[in-house]
Protein backbone atom coordinates (compact mmCIF):
# COMPACT_ATOMS: atom_id res chain seq x y z
CA UNK A 1 0.00 0.00 0.00
CA UNK A 2 1.81 3.03 -1.13
CA UNK A 3 0.38 6.39 -0.13
CA UNK A 4 1.73 9.86 0.45
CA UNK A 5 2.05 10.02 4.13
CA UNK A 6 4.10 8.28 6.72
CA UNK A 7 2.97 5.30 8.41
CA UNK A 8 3.55 3.47 11.58
CA UNK A 9 2.58 0.05 10.47
CA UNK A 10 0.83 -1.98 12.99
CA UNK A 11 1.29 -5.31 11.30
CA UNK A 12 -1.37 -7.62 12.38
CA UNK A 13 -3.10 -10.24 10.36
CA UNK A 14 -6.37 -10.71 12.11
CA UNK A 15 -8.61 -13.68 12.25
CA UNK A 16 -11.74 -14.61 14.09
CA UNK A 17 -13.37 -11.74 15.88
CA UNK A 18 -16.82 -10.74 17.19
CA UNK A 19 -17.08 -7.55 19.22
CA UNK A 20 -18.50 -7.53 22.73
CA UNK A 21 -21.41 -5.19 23.06
CA UNK A 22 -21.02 -4.00 19.48
CA UNK A 23 -23.71 -1.65 18.34
CA UNK A 24 -26.33 -3.17 16.07
CA UNK A 25 -28.80 -0.64 14.91
CA UNK A 26 -29.77 -2.30 11.66
CA UNK A 27 -32.62 -0.56 9.88
CA UNK A 28 -35.29 -2.91 8.60
CA UNK A 29 -35.58 -3.07 4.85
CA UNK A 30 -39.21 -4.15 4.63
CA UNK A 31 -40.85 -1.60 6.90
CA UNK A 32 -39.45 1.76 5.82
CA UNK A 33 -42.54 3.82 6.35
CA UNK A 34 -42.70 2.95 10.03
CA UNK A 35 -39.07 3.81 10.70
CA UNK A 36 -38.97 6.50 13.33
CA UNK A 37 -35.97 8.65 14.29
CA UNK A 38 -35.18 9.92 17.75
CA UNK A 39 -37.08 13.11 17.02
CA UNK A 40 -40.25 11.08 16.40
CA UNK A 41 -40.37 11.98 12.70
CA UNK A 42 -40.84 9.25 10.09
CA UNK A 43 -38.06 8.81 7.58
CA UNK A 44 -38.53 9.82 3.95
CA UNK A 45 -37.17 7.29 1.46
CA UNK A 46 -35.33 8.49 -1.65
CA UNK A 47 -35.00 5.63 -4.16
CA UNK A 48 -32.32 6.07 -6.81
CA UNK A 49 -34.51 4.43 -9.47
CA UNK A 50 -36.99 7.30 -9.03
CA UNK A 51 -34.20 9.63 -10.12
CA UNK A 52 -33.26 7.73 -13.25
CA UNK A 53 -30.89 5.04 -11.99
CA UNK A 54 -30.95 1.77 -13.94
CA UNK A 55 -29.91 -1.63 -12.61
CA UNK A 56 -28.76 -2.88 -16.01
CA UNK A 57 -25.03 -3.25 -15.27
CA UNK A 58 -24.14 -0.89 -18.14
CA UNK A 59 -25.65 2.56 -17.53
CA UNK A 60 -23.41 4.98 -15.63
CA UNK A 61 -25.62 5.95 -12.68
CA UNK A 62 -23.36 8.62 -11.17
CA UNK A 63 -25.67 11.50 -12.06
CA UNK A 64 -28.78 9.70 -10.78
CA UNK A 65 -26.99 8.84 -7.53
CA UNK A 66 -25.93 12.45 -6.98
CA UNK A 67 -29.43 13.76 -7.73
CA UNK A 68 -30.91 11.31 -5.24
CA UNK A 69 -28.36 12.27 -2.60
CA UNK A 70 -28.98 15.96 -3.02
CA UNK A 71 -32.73 15.46 -2.69
CA UNK A 72 -32.26 13.42 0.50
CA UNK A 73 -29.50 15.55 2.03
CA UNK A 74 -31.26 18.85 1.33
CA UNK A 75 -34.74 17.71 2.34
CA UNK A 76 -34.45 18.91 5.93
CA UNK A 77 -36.34 15.83 7.13
CA UNK A 78 -35.03 12.46 8.35
CA UNK A 79 -33.98 10.83 5.08
CA UNK A 80 -32.82 7.53 3.65
CA UNK A 81 -31.29 7.10 0.22
CA UNK A 82 -31.90 3.59 -1.12
CA UNK A 83 -30.08 1.67 -3.82
CA UNK A 84 -32.41 -1.32 -4.32
CA UNK A 85 -31.61 -4.83 -5.55
CA UNK A 86 -29.86 -5.21 -8.88
CA UNK A 87 -26.48 -4.17 -10.29
CA UNK A 88 -25.85 -0.44 -10.65
CA UNK A 89 -22.75 0.68 -12.54
CA UNK A 90 -21.24 4.02 -11.59
CA UNK A 91 -18.18 6.16 -12.23
CA UNK A 92 -16.77 8.19 -9.30
CA UNK A 93 -19.35 9.97 -7.14
CA UNK A 94 -19.17 12.43 -4.24
CA UNK A 95 -21.86 12.45 -1.54
CA UNK A 96 -21.26 15.76 0.15
CA UNK A 97 -22.83 17.42 3.16
CA UNK A 98 -23.63 19.08 5.36
CA UNK A 99 -27.17 17.76 5.25
CA UNK A 100 -30.07 19.83 6.54
CA UNK A 101 -31.75 17.33 8.86
CA UNK A 102 -30.61 17.07 12.45
CA UNK A 103 -31.01 13.29 12.22
CA UNK A 104 -28.38 11.02 10.64
CA UNK A 105 -28.87 10.44 6.94
CA UNK A 106 -29.12 6.77 5.96
CA UNK A 107 -27.42 5.42 2.85
CA UNK A 108 -28.89 1.96 2.30
CA UNK A 109 -27.35 -0.32 -0.32
CA UNK A 110 -29.45 -3.40 -0.96
CA UNK A 111 -28.05 -4.32 -4.37
CA UNK A 112 -24.64 -4.28 -6.03
CA UNK A 113 -22.85 -1.04 -6.83
CA UNK A 114 -20.17 -1.68 -9.45
CA UNK A 115 -17.28 0.62 -10.38
CA UNK A 116 -16.35 1.57 -13.91
CA UNK A 117 -12.89 0.40 -15.02
CA UNK A 118 -11.73 3.31 -17.23
CA UNK A 119 -9.06 4.93 -15.06
CA UNK A 120 -9.26 8.16 -17.06
CA UNK A 121 -12.59 8.77 -15.29
CA UNK A 122 -10.88 8.85 -11.89
CA UNK A 123 -9.41 12.29 -11.31
CA UNK A 124 -9.16 11.83 -7.54
CA UNK A 125 -8.02 9.11 -5.18
CA UNK A 126 -11.35 7.41 -4.57
CA UNK A 127 -14.43 5.96 -6.24
CA UNK A 128 -17.14 6.66 -3.61
CA UNK A 129 -16.60 9.68 -1.36
CA UNK A 130 -18.67 10.72 1.67
CA UNK A 131 -17.52 14.08 3.00
CA UNK A 132 -18.46 16.85 5.42
CA UNK A 133 -21.32 14.92 7.03
CA UNK A 134 -22.35 14.93 10.69
CA UNK A 135 -24.53 11.83 11.19
CA UNK A 136 -24.34 9.04 8.61
CA UNK A 137 -25.50 5.42 8.54
CA UNK A 138 -24.18 3.27 5.69
CA UNK A 139 -25.83 -0.15 5.61
CA UNK A 140 -28.27 -2.39 3.73
CA UNK A 141 -26.57 -5.73 3.11
CA UNK A 142 -25.40 -4.77 -0.39
CA UNK A 143 -21.99 -4.86 -2.08
CA UNK A 144 -19.54 -2.35 -3.52
CA UNK A 145 -17.60 -4.01 -6.36
CA UNK A 146 -14.45 -2.09 -7.28
CA UNK A 147 -13.67 -4.31 -10.30
CA UNK A 148 -10.03 -4.11 -9.34
CA UNK A 149 -9.01 -7.16 -11.36
CA UNK A 150 -9.32 -5.05 -14.52
CA UNK A 151 -6.72 -2.50 -13.37
CA UNK A 152 -4.39 -4.11 -10.80
CA UNK A 153 -1.87 -4.65 -13.59
CA UNK A 154 -1.38 -0.86 -13.72
CA UNK A 155 -0.30 -0.70 -10.07
CA UNK A 156 3.49 -0.31 -10.12
CA UNK A 157 3.87 1.16 -6.64
CA UNK A 158 6.02 -1.77 -5.55
CA UNK A 159 8.78 -0.56 -7.86
CA UNK A 160 7.97 3.09 -8.58
CA UNK A 161 8.16 5.49 -5.64
CA UNK A 162 6.52 8.20 -7.73
CA UNK A 163 3.57 6.02 -8.70
CA UNK A 164 0.01 7.26 -8.85
CA UNK A 165 -2.07 5.07 -6.50
CA UNK A 166 -5.23 3.58 -7.92
CA UNK A 167 -8.53 4.85 -6.45
CA UNK A 168 -9.82 3.46 -3.18
CA UNK A 169 -13.38 2.14 -3.15
CA UNK A 170 -15.00 4.04 -0.26
CA UNK A 171 -13.62 7.11 1.46
CA UNK A 172 -14.98 8.95 4.48
CA UNK A 173 -13.50 12.43 4.83
CA UNK A 174 -14.47 14.97 7.48
CA UNK A 175 -17.34 12.74 8.60
CA UNK A 176 -18.56 12.67 12.21
CA UNK A 177 -20.87 10.29 14.07
CA UNK A 178 -21.10 7.58 11.42
CA UNK A 179 -22.14 3.95 11.68
CA UNK A 180 -21.10 1.61 8.86
CA UNK A 181 -22.50 -1.89 9.08
CA UNK A 182 -23.81 -4.85 7.08
CA UNK A 183 -22.12 -3.97 3.80
CA UNK A 184 -19.54 -5.77 1.65
CA UNK A 185 -16.73 -4.58 -0.58
CA UNK A 186 -15.05 -6.83 -3.14
CA UNK A 187 -12.04 -6.41 -5.42
CA UNK A 188 -11.19 -2.81 -4.61
CA UNK A 189 -8.74 -1.15 -6.98
CA UNK A 190 -6.73 0.06 -3.98
CA UNK A 191 -7.94 0.37 -0.37
CA UNK A 192 -11.42 -0.95 0.30
CA UNK A 193 -12.13 1.82 2.80
CA UNK A 194 -10.23 4.95 3.78
CA UNK A 195 -11.26 6.89 6.89
CA UNK A 196 -9.53 10.27 7.20
CA UNK A 197 -10.13 13.46 9.18
CA UNK A 198 -13.11 11.81 10.88
CA UNK A 199 -14.49 11.59 14.42
CA UNK A 200 -16.63 8.98 16.16
CA UNK A 201 -16.85 6.31 13.47
CA UNK A 202 -18.19 2.81 14.18
CA UNK A 203 -17.51 0.09 11.60
CA UNK A 204 -19.22 -3.16 12.47
CA UNK A 205 -20.05 -6.44 10.77
CA UNK A 206 -18.69 -5.66 7.32
CA UNK A 207 -17.06 -8.01 4.80
CA UNK A 208 -14.07 -6.92 2.70
CA UNK A 209 -12.46 -9.32 0.23
CA UNK A 210 -9.90 -9.40 -2.57
CA UNK A 211 -7.48 -12.05 -3.86
CA UNK A 212 -4.25 -12.65 -1.96
CA UNK A 213 -2.20 -11.41 -4.91
CA UNK A 214 -4.15 -8.16 -5.38
CA UNK A 215 -1.76 -5.23 -4.73
CA UNK A 216 -2.38 -2.67 -1.98
CA UNK A 217 -5.98 -3.76 -1.38
CA UNK A 218 -5.91 -2.89 2.31
CA UNK A 219 -9.19 -3.45 4.10
CA UNK A 220 -9.50 -0.25 6.14
CA UNK A 221 -6.96 2.56 6.34
CA UNK A 222 -7.40 5.13 9.13
CA UNK A 223 -5.57 8.46 9.32
CA UNK A 224 -6.00 11.85 11.02
CA UNK A 225 -9.03 10.52 12.88
CA UNK A 226 -10.22 10.13 16.47
CA UNK A 227 -12.54 7.54 17.96
CA UNK A 228 -12.71 4.94 15.19
CA UNK A 229 -13.91 1.47 16.21
CA UNK A 230 -13.67 -1.55 13.89
CA UNK A 231 -15.44 -4.60 15.30
CA UNK A 232 -16.85 -8.00 14.38
CA UNK A 233 -15.88 -7.88 10.72
CA UNK A 234 -14.35 -10.21 8.12
CA UNK A 235 -11.44 -8.90 6.08
CA UNK A 236 -9.40 -10.93 3.61
CA UNK A 237 -7.36 -8.97 1.08
CA UNK A 238 -3.98 -8.81 -0.66
CA UNK A 239 -2.54 -6.49 1.97
CA UNK A 240 -3.32 -5.23 5.48
CA UNK A 241 -6.68 -5.85 7.01
CA UNK A 242 -6.54 -2.60 8.98
CA UNK A 243 -3.84 0.05 8.74
CA UNK A 244 -3.65 2.98 11.12
CA UNK A 245 -1.82 6.07 9.95
CA UNK A 246 -0.53 9.35 11.20
CA UNK A 247 -2.73 11.55 13.35
CA UNK A 248 -4.89 8.64 14.51
CA UNK A 249 -5.99 8.58 18.15
CA UNK A 250 -8.28 6.43 20.27
CA UNK A 251 -8.63 3.57 17.80
CA UNK A 252 -10.13 0.20 18.73
CA UNK A 253 -9.75 -2.94 16.62
CA UNK A 254 -11.66 -5.84 18.16
CA UNK A 255 -12.76 -9.23 16.99
CA UNK A 256 -11.90 -8.85 13.34
CA UNK A 257 -11.51 -11.97 11.22
CA UNK A 258 -8.62 -11.66 8.77
CA UNK A 259 -8.28 -14.51 6.31
CA UNK A 260 -8.00 -17.41 6.03
CA UNK A 261 -6.27 -18.36 2.81
CA UNK A 262 -4.25 -15.27 2.00
CA UNK A 263 -1.24 -16.49 3.85
CA UNK A 264 1.96 -14.51 3.79
CA UNK A 265 0.45 -11.51 2.08
CA UNK A 266 -1.16 -10.45 5.31
CA UNK A 267 0.28 -8.24 7.94
CA UNK A 268 -3.00 -7.10 8.91
CA UNK A 269 -3.19 -4.26 11.33
CA UNK A 270 -0.76 -1.51 10.78
CA UNK A 271 -0.34 1.50 12.84
CA UNK A 272 1.09 4.18 10.72
CA UNK A 273 2.25 7.64 11.18
CA UNK A 274 4.80 9.73 9.54
CA UNK A 275 7.72 9.73 11.52
CA UNK A 276 5.13 7.36 12.31
CA UNK A 277 4.73 6.38 8.76
CA UNK A 278 1.50 4.67 8.17
CA UNK A 279 2.63 2.01 5.92
CA UNK A 280 -0.03 2.17 3.38
CA UNK A 281 1.86 0.09 0.98
CA UNK A 282 3.26 -2.35 3.39
CA UNK A 283 1.99 -3.87 6.58
CA UNK A 284 2.38 -3.88 10.33
CA UNK A 285 2.24 -1.09 12.87
CA UNK A 286 3.67 1.95 11.43
CA UNK A 287 6.00 2.83 8.63
CA UNK A 288 6.72 5.85 10.58
CA UNK A 289 8.99 8.70 9.81
CA UNK A 290 8.90 8.70 6.04
CA UNK A 291 7.59 12.25 5.67
CA UNK A 292 8.09 15.57 7.38
CA UNK A 293 5.83 17.02 10.09
CA UNK A 294 3.73 13.95 10.58
CA UNK A 295 1.31 13.78 13.48
CA UNK A 296 1.64 11.34 16.36
CA UNK A 297 -0.30 8.13 16.75
CA UNK A 298 -1.66 7.27 20.21
CA UNK A 299 -4.33 5.38 22.08
CA UNK A 300 -4.45 2.25 19.91
CA UNK A 301 -5.99 -0.97 21.22
CA UNK A 302 -5.97 -4.23 19.26
CA UNK A 303 -7.70 -6.99 21.19
CA UNK A 304 -9.31 -10.41 20.94
CA UNK A 305 -7.99 -11.28 17.49
CA UNK A 306 -6.29 -14.20 15.79
CA UNK A 307 -3.55 -14.00 13.16
CA UNK A 308 -3.41 -16.98 10.83
CA UNK A 309 -0.54 -17.89 8.50
CA UNK A 310 0.75 -14.31 8.29
CA UNK A 311 4.18 -12.85 7.65
CA UNK A 312 3.92 -10.55 10.64
CA UNK A 313 1.86 -10.61 13.75
CA UNK A 314 1.84 -7.36 15.73
CA UNK A 315 4.41 -5.05 14.22
CA UNK A 316 5.49 -1.46 14.74
CA UNK A 317 7.89 0.03 12.25
CA UNK A 318 9.47 3.37 11.46
CA UNK A 319 11.83 4.62 8.81
CA UNK A 320 15.49 5.21 9.52
CA UNK A 321 16.67 8.84 9.43
CA UNK A 322 13.13 10.06 10.10
CA UNK A 323 11.88 13.38 11.42
CA UNK A 324 10.79 13.39 15.09
CA UNK A 325 7.36 12.04 15.98
CA UNK A 326 5.78 9.63 18.45
CA UNK A 327 3.88 6.38 18.62
CA UNK A 328 2.63 5.83 22.13
CA UNK A 329 0.05 4.12 24.29
CA UNK A 330 -0.42 1.05 22.10
CA UNK A 331 -1.89 -2.19 23.43
CA UNK A 332 -1.96 -5.64 21.86
CA UNK A 333 -4.03 -7.85 24.10
CA UNK A 334 -5.46 -11.37 23.93
CA UNK A 335 -3.94 -12.16 20.54
CA UNK A 336 -3.65 -15.68 19.12
CA UNK A 337 -0.87 -16.38 16.61
CA UNK A 338 -1.47 -19.35 14.31
CA UNK A 339 1.57 -20.14 12.13
CA UNK A 340 2.87 -16.57 12.09
CA UNK A 341 6.41 -15.88 10.84
CA UNK A 342 7.19 -12.79 12.94
CA UNK A 343 4.74 -12.74 15.86
CA UNK A 344 6.03 -9.68 17.77
CA UNK A 345 8.23 -7.13 16.03
CA UNK A 346 9.39 -3.52 16.29
CA UNK A 347 11.55 -2.41 13.35
CA UNK A 348 12.95 1.13 13.44
CA UNK A 349 15.37 0.59 10.57
CA UNK A 350 12.70 0.20 7.94
CA UNK A 351 13.74 1.27 4.46
CA UNK A 352 17.46 1.36 5.21
CA UNK A 353 19.82 -0.76 7.24
CA UNK A 354 22.69 1.74 7.10
CA UNK A 355 21.05 5.16 7.45
CA UNK A 356 20.89 7.49 10.42
CA UNK A 357 18.76 6.24 13.34
CA UNK A 358 15.04 6.82 13.45
CA UNK A 359 13.78 9.75 15.51
CA UNK A 360 10.36 8.26 16.03
CA UNK A 361 9.87 7.80 19.75
CA UNK A 362 7.97 4.60 20.59
CA UNK A 363 6.72 4.34 24.16
CA UNK A 364 4.16 2.63 26.39
CA UNK A 365 3.63 -0.41 24.22
CA UNK A 366 1.87 -3.31 25.94
CA UNK A 367 1.91 -6.92 24.77
CA UNK A 368 -0.47 -8.90 26.95
CA UNK A 369 -1.58 -12.51 26.66
CA UNK A 370 -0.12 -13.32 23.26
CA UNK A 371 -0.10 -17.02 22.53
CA UNK A 372 0.19 -19.48 19.68
CA UNK A 373 2.76 -20.69 17.15
CA UNK A 374 5.66 -19.13 15.24
CA UNK A 375 7.23 -20.40 12.01
CA UNK A 376 10.41 -18.45 12.83
CA UNK A 377 12.78 -19.26 15.67
CA UNK A 378 12.96 -15.52 16.54
CA UNK A 379 9.45 -14.88 17.83
CA UNK A 380 10.13 -11.52 19.52
CA UNK A 381 12.26 -8.99 17.65
CA UNK A 382 12.74 -5.43 18.92
CA UNK A 383 15.11 -3.33 16.79
CA UNK A 384 14.56 0.08 18.32
CA UNK A 385 16.30 3.35 17.56
CA UNK A 386 19.72 3.95 19.12
CA UNK A 387 18.87 7.67 19.25
CA UNK A 388 15.46 7.36 20.92
CA UNK A 389 15.24 3.84 22.36
CA UNK A 390 11.83 2.28 22.90
CA UNK A 391 10.52 3.11 26.36
CA UNK A 392 7.96 1.39 28.55
CA UNK A 393 7.66 -1.85 26.58
CA UNK A 394 5.63 -4.37 28.60
CA UNK A 395 5.56 -8.11 27.97
CA UNK A 396 3.01 -10.06 30.00
CA UNK A 397 1.99 -13.69 29.42
CA UNK A 398 3.86 -14.38 26.18
CA UNK A 399 3.55 -18.06 25.29
CA UNK A 400 4.66 -18.98 21.77
CA UNK A 401 5.84 -22.31 20.34
CA UNK A 402 8.11 -22.92 17.35
CA UNK A 403 6.68 -25.00 14.50
CA UNK A 404 9.16 -24.14 11.73
CA UNK A 405 11.26 -26.43 9.60
CA UNK A 406 14.41 -26.32 11.73
CA UNK A 407 14.40 -29.40 13.90
CA UNK A 408 14.80 -28.91 17.65
CA UNK A 409 15.28 -25.17 17.28
CA UNK A 410 14.51 -23.24 20.49
CA UNK A 411 12.58 -19.98 20.32
CA UNK A 412 14.53 -16.82 20.96
CA UNK A 413 14.03 -13.08 21.41
CA UNK A 414 16.19 -10.26 20.05
CA UNK A 415 15.78 -7.02 22.00
CA UNK A 416 17.94 -4.09 20.84
CA UNK A 417 17.59 -0.61 22.39
CA UNK A 418 14.32 -1.57 24.11
CA UNK A 419 13.53 -0.69 27.71
CA UNK A 420 11.43 -3.58 29.00
CA UNK A 421 9.62 -2.15 32.02
CA UNK A 422 7.66 -5.14 33.18
CA UNK A 423 7.47 -8.80 32.44
CA UNK A 424 4.92 -11.06 34.03
CA UNK A 425 3.51 -14.52 33.66
CA UNK A 426 5.07 -16.93 31.21
CA UNK A 427 7.79 -15.49 28.97
CA UNK A 428 8.42 -17.78 26.02
CA UNK A 429 10.43 -16.18 24.63
CA UNK A 430 11.31 -13.16 26.74
CA UNK A 431 13.84 -10.35 26.53
CA UNK A 432 16.87 -10.65 28.77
Amino acid sequence: MTIAGSILVLGLALLSCVADGALRHHIGLSDRRSLIYGSGAAVTVFDVTKHGAKADDKTDNAEAFIQTWRAACDSGAPAKMVIPGGTFLTSPVVFQGPCKSTEPIVFEVQGNVKATTDLSEYSSEQWILFEIIDGLTLNGGGTFDGQGSAVWKYNDCHQNKECQPLPSSIKLSKVKNAFVHEISSVDSKYFHMHVTSCNSISIHNINLTAPANSPNTDGIHISHSDGVHVTSSKIGTGDDCVSIGQGSTNILISQVFCGPGHGLRYKCIRLLTSSLFLDWTYTSVGSLGKYKNEEDVSGIVVTNCTLFNTTNGVRIKSYAASDPSQALNITFKDITMDSVKNPIIIDQKYGSRNGAPSRVKISNVHYQNIKGTSTSDVAVSFSCSSLVPCQGVELVDIDLAYIGQKANMPLSASCLNANIVKSGGKQNPGCN
